[in-house]
């Protein structure tokens, strides 16, 4: 038996409207027959239809009312495992002005509840798009659910990237077909781009605007960045957010972007382009909206259960597992040391930038052949950096979504050996499934010797020890405010009464757990374990010499790794683009929630508690007659997306210092200072590094917001 195991971490709102969801039309009865024998002369791996087929299609298929019902019974219990949903009906005043308002997750529920029960919806994929936006409205990367009938059928797609430059860093930015700017760049284009002014017959900054509010992200400049085509994105390959919610990638593909989009330029010319639907399933014996039902709706295709893993990557946009070999990176140049699938990066700059190293790190993991090498290629790179003579570090966290949680704080503790070694503190919701955890989990533990077990000479024992013993339900597995354990388990569950709602005590990871490779992809923690005397080792770059620059996306680990940067180290962050806007922006745009756990691994150890950790036939029918006997159907997982994630977030970030112990999450931060993107910067990753060192090292500021404390070196470059 192999035990699911490890823990995953660390992208409030009312969005705008979807595209509206017509009503069911009579000609509607013959789109699926239409998009199944267009489906079967076509020989791509993936066909495509006009997206306003494929919507005609989805939309014909009649709302099953018994069967919304019971998916809707099914998700309730899992949305108590989201941390903060008190938070985010109630969210701080700042955070609800200048990132997203309030959403209440139970009342939204309730609403589709009684609209189902009141036939209001006009099909299925209307019910189960609301049902999605749900969660997506939360801004909350690591809060996701998306029904089949979103995103198993159909990916919706615009055949034209965008990307959003200023004219010279210093003039607000305007959108352009990413298209249009490469060809200018290879000096093979017979015109001079010419900026989008008008979607669909709408000014096409507020169009783009109001699309940003789709994806998971928080803030409004890092969802905007995301709509756009963007080198860290496309180097991530299958695991990243591709070419740009725009164009149909990352949560772009959910959303039904009309049958046409009409793009008009200032220069007086225009083009329209059919906008597409990506088939992802066999259509053979579909002929109408009923059978399309019966075939892939109906419960009779489930979703293999997800192996939990230590990570925090919010909804992954991948479709695809990334390859053995590397992964292409366009516009990156030649690495000094990198990780195979692009998830870490280290590149020398040249010429007049020949005193800089860049660490590029679009990823903080999530594949297991990744962890050791993701480790190896920091601690290659650092000692090289060294040797080269660099004196300067820039460190590129563009479209880092999050990742292994103690990956981040490894490379922090690579780069400041002597440092403390936690960031902020986590806590959990508490109500009772979490309480019989809680309780059942440390009384095992109470029994077992915490010591690292060899998976192959005993691998029940290993998964005991993965899932119980190193849980954090087992009140010996983290540190108290002081720095030791918890004398029981009831004084780190509690409950503790925070904003209307109840949560555990505050507690933070103990790195030098025995256990720790359970909980970090298989490695040890700088300063830690086996590595502890990497504390002697000598600092690689001064804090002043070290500069982070982000486009927002950084989400989950990233959030995490980015706590220890900026509040124990004052390191210096540069956010990149953002909306046509004057003034500063955030750095930090995604999930601040330290840890999210699939709804898989919620029911694999609510069974377990009930089946394995009781010790009689009558202990574990009381168990059963408890919250934890509502995860035995397996409904949502049944009318899951094949390939999505499910996920809740299920630990909140608190900084030791906030006496309101509010959720990092809903915590505003300005960045350092922002940089605007220019056309070589869509096209050539060094002219982002090397704008990033001359604003923090150089002798040029590019920041046309904040400040990085004023040029060190004004003699050194340009002017």
């Amino acid at each position: 038996m192999v035990l699911s195991r490890a823990f995953a971490a660390a992208s409030v709102a009312s969005i705008v409207a979807a595209s509206p969801l017509q009503p069911q039309h009579r000609q509607n009865a013959t789109a699926c027959a239409q998009v199944a024998a267009s489906v079967a002369t076509q020989t791509a791996p993936t066909p495509s239809v006009d997206a306003k087929l494929a919507y005609d299609c989805i939309t014909s298929v009649s709302l099953h009312k018994d069967a919304a019902l019971h998916l809707l019974e099914g998700v309730a219990p899992y949305f108590k495992w989201q941390s903060n949903t008190a938070w985010l009906k109630d969210p701080p005043k700042e955070y609800a002005e200048k990132v997203q308002p309030g959403i209440d997750v139970w009342g939204g529920l309730e609403e589709i509840k009684d609209k189902v029960e009141s036939e209001e919806y006009a099909n299925e994929f209307e019910f189960g798009f609301a049902l999605y936006t749900l969660l997506q409205q939360t801004h909350d990367g690591h809060f996701v659910y998306v029904p089949d009938v979103v995103g198993s059928i159909f990916n919706w797609a615009r055949p034209v990237p965008l990307v959003s430059v200023s004219s010279d860093g210093k003039e607000l930015p305007k959108p352009y077909v990413y298209a249009d700017v490469l060809a200018e760049s290879y000096g093979n284009s017979t015109f001079t781009p010419s900026a989008v002014t008008k979607i669909n017959g709408e000014d096409a900054l507020e169009f783009l605007e109001a699309w940003a509010q789709r994806g998971s992200l928080q803030d409004r400049d890092a969802l905007y960045n995301n709509v756009f085509y963007e080198l860290a994105t496309v180097s991530l390959g299958p695991v990243g957010s591709g070419i740009g919610t725009f164009a149909g990638s990352g949560r772009g593909k959910w959303a039904y972007p009309g049958a046409e989009t009409e793009l008009e330029f200032e220069n007086g010319t225009s083009v329209t382009y059919t906008n597409t639907a990506r088939v992802l399933v066999d259509l053979d014996g579909v002929t109408d909206g009923e059978s399309l039902y019966k075939k892939y709706f109906s419960g009779a295709t489930s979703t293999v259960a997800e192996s939990p893993s230590n990570s925090t990557v919010p909804t992954s946009s991948a479709s695809a597992t990334p390859s053995a070999t590397s992964i292409p990176a366009p516009g990156y140049p030649p690495a000094v040391y990198k990780e195979e699938h692009n998830l870490i990066g280290g590149y020398f700059l040249e010429d007049d930038y020949s005193d800089i190293a860049v660490l590029s790190v679009p990823s903080f993991v999530s594949l297991t052949s990744a962890e050791v090498p993701f480790q190896q290629v920091t601690e290659k790179f650092l000692v090289a950096a060294k040797a080269a003579g660099k004196t300067k570090l820039v460190i590129d966290v563009s479209a880092n979504g999050g990742g292994t949680i103690l990956q981040g704080y490894d490379l922090y503790k690579q780069l400041f050996p002597k440092s403390i070694g936690h960031a902020a503190y986590d806590r959990y919701r508490a109500f009772e499934s979490t309480k019989l955890m809680a309780e059942y989990h440390s009384r095992l533990a109470d029994s077992l010797p915490r010591e690292l077990v060899d998976e192959d000479a005993n691998e029940t024992a290993y998964a005991l020890q993965s899932d119980v013993i190193a849980s954090p339900f087992n009140y010996l597995s983290d540190l108290n405010a002081s720095d030791l354990n918890f004398p029981s388990w009831e004084s780190k569950f509690g409950p503790f009464e925070k904003h209307g709602d109840e949560f555990s005590n505050l507690f933070h990871w103990n790195l030098s757990d025995v256990l720790t490779p359970l909980n970090s992809g298989g490695i040890y923690v700088h300063g830690y374990g086996p590595l502890a005397n990497y504390t002697a080792s000598p600092q690689p770059f001064a804090n002043e010499d070290i500069v982070v620059v982000t486009d927002g996306y950084c989400a989950s680990t990233c959030t995490i790794f980015s706590e220890l940067m900026r509040q124990r180290q004052g390191i210096k962050y540069i956010s990149l683009g953002g909306r046509s806007k004057e003034g500063i922006t955030q750095a930090v745009g995604g999930v601040k929630g330290t840890n999210n756990y699939p709804w898989t691994y919620i029911q694999y150890l609510s069974e377990l508690t009930i089946t394995n950790l009781t010790s009689s036939d009558e202990e574990a029918a009381k168990l059963n007659a408890t919250e934890l006997g509502d995860y035995w159907d397996n409904v949502v997982f049944d009318r899951q997306a094949p390939g999505t994630s499910v996920n809740v977030n299920f630990r909140d970030g608190i900084r030791d210092d906030d006496e309101t112990e509010t959720p990092l999450q809903f915590v505003y931060e300005p960045a350092d200072c922002r940089i605007l993107y220019t056309k070589q910067m869509t096209v050539d990753v060094t002219a982002i590094w090397k704008a990033v060192a001359d604003s923090a090292f150089g002798g040029k500021d590019h920041c046309v917001a904040g400040s990085l404390g004023g040029i060190r070196r004004s003699a050194r470059r340009g002017s």
